[in-house]
């Protein structure tokens, strides 16, 4: 992989992680062009989902602030109840991920078929969000946050947007569109964090190998990420307020069909 690889990888990496076209489905999509190897590639991918990580931390500071200065008052507050709602998110994944990922992998594989057609799927869920006016709720409730944990973990197909899913999911169930989006980003922390622990423990198994990248591409994407994250962060949650997902899913709509049609083509 080359810097420009690695600078293209990343924007990809940044932009898709918060808009939701589906970060893998976009990366399985560059790289089948690029004709770069998964596996090789795992350590580029552990180091962009970090910068992504950390975009979210740069961009939801205050947020993030306001949750651990509210926890540490010990008390059953609001803050307590919003890191709560992302605790409880967090269950669906983590079970996938850690019980079920490898064998989902497995059945589906990440090639251009199960991507194109999750990406239609993606499409089908933004476009049915935008038309659908449920009632508003102003808090995000527990069984909520749960039924939106489970549109994330379903995220673990390649193609289904991670931030599509939550947020068409939370608005489907009546949720705020103010306070939608932040959460969405929020819980997603902890399973990017945890996925990237995964692929390295693997690593260190000898279950995967991390691949052999030069510092400089590998900086140059961490850096690309990063930064068309906190930009990409930054504009979806003004979009989500907007309530105009249905362009991106016209746009899914039309990846998919066009990645369709190109593996039968093949």
């Amino acid at each position: 992989m080359d810097w420009i690889q690695a600078l293209i990888l990343g924007v990809i990496q940044g932009l898709t992680e918060y808009l939701p076209v589906s970060s893998s489905g976009h990366l399985a999509i560059i790289s089948t062009f690029f004709g770069i190897d998964g596996e090789e590639s795992l350590m580029f991918t552990v180091a962009v989902h970090i910068a992504t990580v950390l975009s979210t931390l740069v961009m939801l500071w205050r947020e993030i602030d306001w949750i651990l200065k509210g926890l540490f008052k010990f008390e059953m507050n609001e803050e307590t109840k919003y890191a709560l709602n992302i605790l409880v998110s967090m269950i669906p994944v983590a079970i996938v991920g850690v019980f079920f990922k490898d064998r989902v992998e497995e059945a589906f594989g990440s090639g251009l078929l199960i991507v194109g057609v999750m990406l239609m799927l993606t499409a089908v869920l933004l476009i049915f969000s935008y038309y659908a006016k449920p009632r508003q709720k102003e808090h995000i409730s527990l069984w909520d946050a749960f039924v939106i944990g489970v549109a994330q973990a379903c995220a673990v197909l390649p193609g289904l947007s991670r931030s599509g899913s939550t947020i068409a999911t939370g608005l489907m169930l009546g949720n705020s569109k103010e306070k939608l989006a932040q959460f969405s980003f929020l819980m997603v922390i902890p399973p990017i964090l945890g996925e990237a622990l995964l692929d390295i423990l693997k690593a260190v198994k000898g279950e995967a190998v991390m691949g052999d990248i030069g510092t400089f591409p590998l900086a140059i994407g961490f850096l690309a990420a990063f930064l068309s994250g906190c930009f990409a962060c930054k504009l979806m949650i003004s979009v989500v307020k907007k309530g105009k997902l249905v362009w991106f899913g016209i746009y899914c709509a039309i990846i998919g069909v066009a990645v369709l049609v190109y593996h039968l083509a093949q």
